[in-house]
C-alpha cells in the first residue's frame, strides 16, 4: 500500500501521559468532588425487609443517601432485568443496596456503616444445571415482564434468560450411521477481567437538569442511551465524556456504575460526585466472565468425518443477564466452532444463579466453547488414530460448506486451513520431543457479536495546511485504534500519516456516533466509516476541482494529494479550504468529510432452528499451537513456545497487531492455567477477591517464545480488506494447552484451569478434590444413563461407542 496501511506506524495515542479517568477529572474540579460509596449485599439471595438510612443522613459531611425506593429503575442493554439498587430482594453478594455521597471518602465509608438493612434469607442457587429444574428457586419471578431485544429468547416463569437453538439436518439418523460416538462434559469457571484501572465515574447534575458523566467506559454513546432510558430523560439532556480507559476486556462495555453516580449527583445539584471502585469491589460487585457447563456428543465415520454432533452449553449468567444473554446468543450461532457438520443439534442456554453478574469478556463466549470443542476434536482424532492436524483439515470449514446457521462459506470468508498449516509448520508438528514434552493445537473462529443495526460514524476536517483532523468515537483501551484509524484515513486521502491528527477522546456532545468498542469490530466498522469520510472529502474536492477545470467531476483524477485533468492540476492544500481565483471570487469552502457504516445483509437467526444466511457481519478464523513440558514430580507446566496464525483480511499495522496477538496469548494463558473466581456455595462470598489470591500472569509466566503470523484473505466489505482480530488470540489458548498436556502426560483435563494439582493427580491416578473448586470431581457420565452431571476434573477415558 502507498502510505500508511500495512506499515509499522508508531502509536499516536500518547497513552503513557494518561492517569486514571476519575482522578484525572476530579483534579480539575474547583473544591474537589464529593466521594461516593456503595453498600453491597452480604447475602446471595435474601428479601429486603427494611432499610433505615436515618443515621447515615445525619452524619456531618454526608450530602446524599439513596436506595432503591428513591430510584426504582431498571437498566440493561439486551435484556432490561437489573435494578439500579436491589428492590424487593438481593440476588448476589455484592449487589448494590444503597449509596452515599460525602465530602470525603472516610465520611462516606462511615455513613455506609450506619445504614441498617434487615434481610430475610432465601434459598440460593449457584448451579445453572439445577437452576433449570422446576424445583429450583426463581431468581427473577418477573422475568416474563422484562423487555428484551428480538434476538433474545427467555423462557417465562423459569430461570432461563435466553435459549438459542440450532437444528440442522438429522442428527439422530446420522448418529446411527456413525462408526464411533464419543460424548464428553467440560466446565469453564467464572473469571475476572482484572483491568489495571478499576471502574470509575464522575457525574454532575446542573440546576438546569443537564447531566454530564465522565466514565471509564468502552461505550460512551451506549451509556448515554441507557442512562436516558433508565432516568426517563431525553438523550440530549445527557452528556458522556470518556477519557483513555485503563483496560476494559469487556467489563466496561454497556453500563455499570454510571447510574449510581448520576442518581447521587441528582441529589446534589451543582456538585461533582465521584465513584471509584476498590480492587475488591472490582473483583465481584460489577461483572465477571460467565461460567459454562458443556456437553458435546460427536459421531464420526471411519475416515474421520464428523457425521453428527450435539453441543449443549449451560451458561451461568449470574444474578443478572442484561449483557450475558448476548453471549449465549453468540455461542449459539457459533455452536460447533469452525467445523463443517451437516447434522447438528445445538442448545445454548443462559441461566440465572446467585453468583456474580456474568457479562462480556474478551472473546465473548468463544474461549469458553472452544475449550470444549477443540479438546473434543483431539479426543476424536486420538480415538480414530488420526493426526490432530489432519483431523481438523478433514472437518474444518472450506469454500462451499455451510456453517452452523446454514451460511455459505466462500473463498472470501477466510482460510482456516492456511492458518492451521502455518501454525503446524511454526511448531515443527510431528517432530520427536523428550518425554513429558509435547505439542498441542486448537482452531478458533469468532464474529463481531453486535446488533444488526450497530453503526459507526466519522468526520474528517481539513485545516489550512492540507492536514486533517480525524474525529471518531472508538475508545482507545490500549489496542491502538487511534493509530489504525489515522492510517486508514491517511491511506485513503493519500497523504502522509503525519498530516492526520486524531482529535481528543469521545464526547457525546461533539463526537460522531459509535455504538460500542467491543466485539473486535472497530477496525472493520469504524475503519469503514473513516474510509468513507475521507472518500466523501475527496469527492467534495473533486467537484470544486471540476469547476476550476470546467469539466465533469467524474473526469477529475486524484492521486497523492493532487487533483488533475489532462495537463491541468491543483494541489489538495489549494482547495481544501475553498479556492480563490485571481479576480478574488471564491468557490467551495472548508472541507468536512462525513462517513458512516453499518454492516449490510445480516439476518436474525430463526428462533426454532437457528438458520440464517448471514447471522453476522463477518468471521475471523485462526489457529494456535503450544509447545510445553510438564514436570512429572510437581505437575508444573513450562510453556516453551506459542505460535498463532489468523486470517485478518489485511494487516493495517504489523506492530499493533502483533501486540494484540501476544497480549491475547498471555491473557489466554491466565484463563488456561491459573484463573478462577471461587464462590463459597454456602455463603455466596467470593473467596479470592484480591490479587493476593486471584492470580494472573506476570512477566515471569510469559512463554519462552511467541510468534504471530497472518493470512490475508480480503474481507470484501472491510476497509482495505481488513477484519477484526483483537480478541481472537485468547480464544484457543486454553484448549491448545490442555491438548498439549494430554499428549505429554496422558491426562485429559476437562475443567479449567489446568493446574499442576490436577495434572499430578491425573498422572498418579488419584482423585483430585479441591475445596476451592466450584466444579466437583466425579466420574464421566455414561451414555446409557443420559443424566446431567458436573464434569470430571480429569479423565483418561471418555464415553464412547464403536460400531
Amino acid at each position: 500500500m502507498k502510505n500508511s496501511v500495512g506499515k509499522r506506524a508508531q502509536r499516536v495515542d500518547g497513552l503513557a501521559k494518561v492517569t486514571g479517568c476519575a482522578k484525572f477529572v476530579a483534579d480539575l474540579m474547583p473544591g474537589g468532588a464529593l466521594c461516593a460509596k456503595i453498600l453491597h449485599s452480604p447475602h446471595p439471595h435474601a428479601e429486603i425487609v427494611s432499610i433505615d438510612t436515618t443515621a447515615a443522613e445525619k452524619l456531618p459531611g454526608v450530602k446524599a443517601v439513596i436506595c432503591g425506593r428513591d430510584y426504582p429503575l431498571h437498566t440493561g442493554l439486551y435484556h432490561v432485568d437489573q435494578y439500579m439498587f436491589a428492590m424487593e430482594k438481593v440476588r448476589y453478594v455484592g449487589e448494590p443496596v444503597a449509596a452515599v455521597a460525602a465530602l470525603d471518602e472516610k465520611t462516606a465509608a462511615q455513613a455506609i456503616d450506619l445504614i441498617k438493612v434487615r434481610y430475610r434469607k432465601l434459598k440460593p442457587n449457584f448451579d445453572p444445571i439445577h437452576g433449570m429444574k422446576k424445583s429450583a428457586p426463581l431468581i427473577h419471578p418477573n422475568l416474563h415482564k422484562y423487555f428484551h431485544v428480538s434476538a433474545i429468547n427467555p423462557v417465562p416463569h423459569t430461570n432461563i434468560a435466553n435459549h438459542f437453538k440450532i437444528r440442522k439436518g438429522d442428527p439422530d439418523s446420522a448418529f446411527k450411521k456413525s462408526f464411533c460416538i464419543i460424548e464428553n462434559r467440560f466446565h469453564v469457571p467464572q473469571i475476572q477481567h482484572v483491568p489495571m484501572e478499576t471502574h470509575g465515574a464522575i457525574a454532575l447534575a446542573e440546576q438546569t437538569g443537564r447531566i454530564t458523566v465522565w466514565s471509564s467506559c468502552q461505550s460512551p454513546f451506549t451509556v448515554r442511551y441507557l442512562m436516558a432510558n433508565c432516568f426517563k430523560r431525553e438523550i440530549g439532556d445527557i452528556r458522556v465524556i470518556a477519557p483513555y480507559v485503563g483496560g476494559g476486556f469487556g467489563c466496561k462495555a454497556g453500563i455499570n456504575i454510571e447510574p449510581i453516580t448520576v442518581a447521587l449527583a441528582l441529589k446534589c445539584p451543582g456538585r461533582h460526585v465521584k465513584l471509584i471502585l476498590t480492587r475488591e469491589e472490582e473483583m465481584y460487585t460489577v461483572v465477571v466472565r460467565q461460567a459454562c457447563h458443556i456437553r458435546i456428543k460427536s459421531g464420526v465415520d471411519r475416515t474421520g468425518r464428523i457425521l453428527a454432533q450435539e453441543n449443549e452449553y449451560i451458561w451461568d449468567c449470574g444474578a443478572y443477564a442484561g449483557y450475558g444473554v448476548n453471549i449465549v446468543r453468540a455461542a449459539g450461532y457459533s455452536i460447533c466452532g469452525a467445523y463443517n457438520i451437516d447434522n447438528l443439534k445445538g442448545d445454548s442456554i443462559g441461566v440465572y444463579t446467585n453468583r456474580p453478574v456474568g457479562s462480556a469478556f474478551r472473546g465473548f463466549g468463544m474461549s469458553e466453547i472452544h475449550w470444549a470443542i477443540e479438546q473434543q476434536m483431539d479426543i476424536l482424532a486420538h480415538e480414530l488414530g488420526i493426526d490432530p492436524v489432519e483431523f481438523r483439515h478433514i472437518n474444518a470449514l472450506k469454500p462451499g460448506s455451510h456453517n452452523a446457521t446454514g451460511e455459505l462459506v466462500t473463498v472470501n470468508t477466510g482460510n482456516i486451513h492456511k492458518c492451521l498449516d502455518q501454525v503446524a509448520a511454526d511448531l515443527g508438528w510431528g517432530k520427536k520431543l523428550p518425554k513429558y514434552r509435547a505439542l498441542g493445537i486448537a482452531l478458533a473462529q469468532k464474529a463481531p457479536a453486535m446488533p444488526n443495526n450497530a453503526t459507526s460514524s466519522a468526520v474528517v476536517k481539513f485545516n489550512e495546511n492540507g492536514g486533517v483532523e480525524l474525529l471518531f468515537s472508538g475508545m482507545e483501551i490500549g489496542q491502538g485504534v487511534m493509530t489504525a484509524m489515522a492510517q486508514i484515513c491517511a491511506e485513503t486521502l493519500e497523504i502522509p500519516l503525519e498530516k492526520v491528527t486524531v482529535v481528543g477522546l469521545p464526547d457525546t456532545d461533539y463526537s460522531p456516533y459509535e455504538w460500542q468498542t467491543v466485539a473486535s469490530r472497530l477496525t472493520f466498522s469504524c475503519g469503514n466509516a473513516v474510509k468513507k469520510a475521507a472518500e466523501d472529502a475527496i469527492c467534495q474536492m473533486k467537484i470544486i476541482s471540476a469547476g476550476i477545470f470546467k469539466v465533469r467531476a467524474d473526469d477529475v483524477v486524484y492521486k497523492n494529494g493532487v487533483f488533475s485533468h489532462k495537463n491541468k492540476s491543483i494541489e489538495l492544500v489549494q482547495i481544501c479550504m475553498g479556492y480563490q481565483f485571481t479576480d478574488g471570487h471564491t468557490v467551495g469552502g472548508a472541507i468536512v468529510g462525513r462517513g458512516h457504516f453499518t454492516a449490510e445483509g445480516c439476518i436474525n437467526c430463526d428462533p426454532d432452528t437457528g438458520y440464517s444466511p448471514k447471522p453476522v457481519a463477518n468471521w475471523t478464523f485462526g489457529a494456535q499451537g503450544v509447545d510445553l513440558s510438564v514436570c512429572p514430580e510437581t505437575g508444573r507446566i513450562t510453556i516453551h513456545k506459542v505460535s498463532c496464525t489468523y486470517d485478518v483480511g489485511k494487516v493495517i499495522n504489523p506492530l499493533t497487531i502483533e501486540g494484540q496477538a501476544y497480549g491475547g496469548i498471555v491473557q489466554g494463558m491466565g484463563a488456561g492455567i491459573m484463573e478462577q473466581l471461587i464462590v463459597d456455595e454456602q455463603t455466596g462470598m467470593v473467596k479470592n477477591p484480591s490479587l493476593v489470591d486471584y492470580k494472573i500472569p506476570t512477566a515471569l509466566d510469559m512463554p519462552e517464545e511467541m510468534t504471530a503470523s497472518f493470512v490475508e484473505t480480503a474481507q470484501l466489505d472491510g476497509p482495505f480488506g481488513a477484519r477484526g482480530v483483537g480478541e481472537h488470540t485468547m480464544i484457543p489458548t486454553p484448549a491448545a494447552i490442555a491438548n498439549a498436556v494430554y499428549h505429554a502426560t496422558g491426562v485429559r483435563i476437562m475443567d479449567l484451569p489446568v493446574t499442576p494439582e490436577k495434572i499430578l493427580s491425573g498422572m498418579h491416578g488419584l482423585d483430585f478434590d479441591s475445596k476451592d473448586s466450584n466444579a466437583k470431581p466425579e466420574q464421566p457420565v455414561s451414555r446409557s444413563k443420559k443424566k446431567r452431571g458436573r464434569p470430571p476434573l480429569y479423565a483418561k477415558k471418555w464415553d464412547r461407542v464403536k460400531r
